[in-house]
């Protein structure tokens, strides 16, 4: 498929306004969306940075690893990376011992950057290893056009840090939800742990605002850097129907969820769209 706009068609049944030529008015930088044997396309084999995206990687890696239920302790230092670079934190504090299942939830839902890298430590056994993992596992998907420099999306060593393409980021929705674990963790909303002697109480909640406001959708993950803009992968699943799609370098959070909602509609051969409404969050900016 050409780099450009393009449509391939078949097996849905029907498609909005019966030829099916495009999900109107997305606005991403680079879009891609995968129908069964249908798809549309734009600009989706274009590299571009995927800020908190990349976190979808690092969990995978990690749940193949296994023994999620190894406890891990909480240091200072993951703590102070998160707030030294601004980045999406789960708030953990340090000295709490959490399993790996548990930090998979404070990663992948509030996209936690202190979780991840606490999650890398452990299973690294440095951040340099785990990252070096997590390029091996993109090649062996066939994620061709992947690369990732850190192990959660914010713009170092480089401002495009972390680049893949929206037919890529779709390859690896495909594989991480076909793991039970990743697919439970991404499609919770809200996931809380009481207070015990080995932690504080947490609760944390899912940056992706498809879940509860569009009909069928199963997670994934969303990101967003000055760099990268608003990004969304994305999936839902109605009947016996699973789309699984990608937006980089959306303007706005409204407009990626507004965007995906068009898309998934297209997808599931819906003619006539509603697009919910998403009001802005205080987790707009991952």
């Amino acid at each position: 498929m050409s780099d450009g706009l393009a449509v391939v068609r078949g097996g849905l049944g029907g498609l909005p306004g019966e030829s099916g030529s495009a999900p109107a008015g997305v606005r991403a930088r680079g879009a891609y969306l995968a129908a069964g044997r249908a798809s549309w396309s734009h600009r989706a084999d274009t590299r571009r940075p995927i800020a908190s995206v990349t976190k979808l990687m690092t969990a995978l890696v990690v749940v193949r690893a296994g023994h999620l239920d190894r406890t891990i302790t909480i240091k200072q230092k993951y703590v102070d990376y998160g707030v030294r670079h601004g980045a999406s934190m789960a708030g953990l504090r340090a000295g709490d011992r959490l399993t790996a299942r548990q930090l998979l939830y404070a990663m992948l839902l509030p996209s936690g950057s202190d979780a991840a890298y606490a999650l890398v430590e452990s299973y690294g056994p440095t951040w340099p290893a785990f990252v070096a993992k997590m390029n091996a596992t993109a090649r062996k998907l066939g994620m061709s056009r992947t690369h990732y420099d850190n192990f959660d999306g914010l713009p170092w060593p480089a401002k495009t840090a972390d680049t893949s393409t929206p037919r890529d980021l779709v390859v690896l929705a495909r594989r991480a939800l076909a793991t039970p674990s990743l697919r439970r963790v991404v499609r919770t909303r809200t996931y809380r742990i009481g207070k015990s002697p080995t932690h504080a109480a947490y609760a944390w909640t899912n940056t992706n605002r498809l879940l509860g406001s569009y009909k069928g959708a199963a997670g994934v993950k969303t990101g967003f850097t000055n760099t990268a803009g608003y990004c969304l992968l994305f999936t839902a699943r109605r009947g016996s129907r699973t789309v699984y799609g990608a937006l980089l370098g959306e303007p706005t959070s409204d407009a990626r969820f507004s965007d995906a909602s068009r898309m998934l509609d297209w997808g599931f051969g819906l003619h006539a769209t509603h697009v919910p409404l998403f009001p802005p969050t205080s987790s707009d900016r991952d």
